[in-house]
Formats: C-alpha cells, structure tokens, sequence
C-alpha cells in the first residue's frame, strides 16, 4: 500500500491515507473525494469558516456539531460526516484542507492521473478549461486533472505547476524581468 501513500506525509498524511483506505473499503472513493471538493470550496469561500476549523477557543463539541450541520446540509457521506467529527474530537480540523489535499493526491496518484494547478487572473470559462486539459494531456501523454485557482495579481495569463515543474506565462512576472532588464541598462 506504500505506493498508494507516495506524497502524503506527515500528520495530514497520516489522516488522508486512513481516510482513503475507509473510502476504499467502503466503495466510495468518489463521493468522498466530491465531498471533499466541496468542503474545500467552502473552506475557501468563507473566512468564518476557516477560523472556526483553526480556533481552540471553540470545543470540540461545537466544531464537531457545526462541521456535522454543514457536511448535512451539503449533502456529504456518512463516512465523510463521520470522519470529520473524528477529526474535530481529536482536535486535528486545522489540518483539513491539508488532508483534503493528501486524499485527492493519493486518489489521482492510485489512478495514474497527475494534477495541473492551473492559476489564472479571471476565472476560465469550461471551454477554455478543457481546451488547457487537453493541450496539457498531450503534453504529458497520459491522464491530468486541471485544478484551477484565480489570483488577480497575475493581472493576465497562466501559471501551470505540474508536480516540480512550473510554466509561468503571466503578465505580472513578464513585468517583473522587463523591470529587471531596465535597470541593468542604465
């Protein structure tokens, strides 16, 4: 099972290969990985959020009951539900988007896909995303999962980091080495 866990290390490690062996014996490796996305999403799109899954002033109790309501209304999984109430009551939600990280990981490493960070200065339409999927799968010749991210600081093009690799074409640092060029001429 080592080259199942490749990459995922540490305590989040720890919690996404035990979450990942649960969704595998459990046949439910794609709807935890759903429910996971979208928790991710959550966690992303409200500061509230983030702060009650990272303060120890809240008990554990109340960040269980809350994360159980919101995975409820949310639609997610018993084993899901379940699995973020172990973590509330172990005191370990800090580490959740880091173990939702580790189980998408494991889950595309077992599958033989790689994943695309893809980060863009305006959201990209679904056509442009499959268009950039699909350039990229001939690029490396096998299954990819783009994971796109917006960061308007970039002020236009793409940054795509696969693994090590990363390819910036984004206005913001084609700026930044006009900056440099200009100073060492004069």
């Amino acid at each position: 099972m080592a080259s199942d866990t490749t990459g995922a290390t540490g305590l989040a490690g720890r919690y996404a290969t035990a979450l990942y062996e649960l969704a595998d014996d459990a046949k439910a490796l794609d709807q935890v990985a759903d429910d996971l996305r979208n928790l991710a999403r959550m966690i992303d799109a409200s500061s509230d959020f983030k702060r009650m899954i990272r303060s120890p002033v809240i008990s554990r109790a109340a960040q269980g009951a809350a994360l159980n309501e919101i995975l409820s209304q949310a639609g997610a999984s018993e084993l899901t539900r379940k699995f973020a109430g172990v973590l509330a009551s172990n005191r370990r939600l800090f580490v959740l988007p880091d173990i939702i990280d580790g189980y998408l990981y494991i889950l595309a490493g077992r599958r033989g896909e790689v994943t695309a960070q893809v980060t863009s200065a305006q959201p990209l339409t679904p056509r442009q995303l499959a268009d950039l999927e699909a350039t990229l799968r001939k690029s490396i010749g096998g299954k990819i999962s783009v994971e796109p991210r917006v960061d308007a600081g970039l002020l236009g093009g793409l940054v795509v980091r696969i693994g090590s690799r990363m390819i910036d074409s984004s206005l913001r640092t084609k700026l930044q080495h006009m900056r440099l060029a200009m100073r060492g001429i004069g």
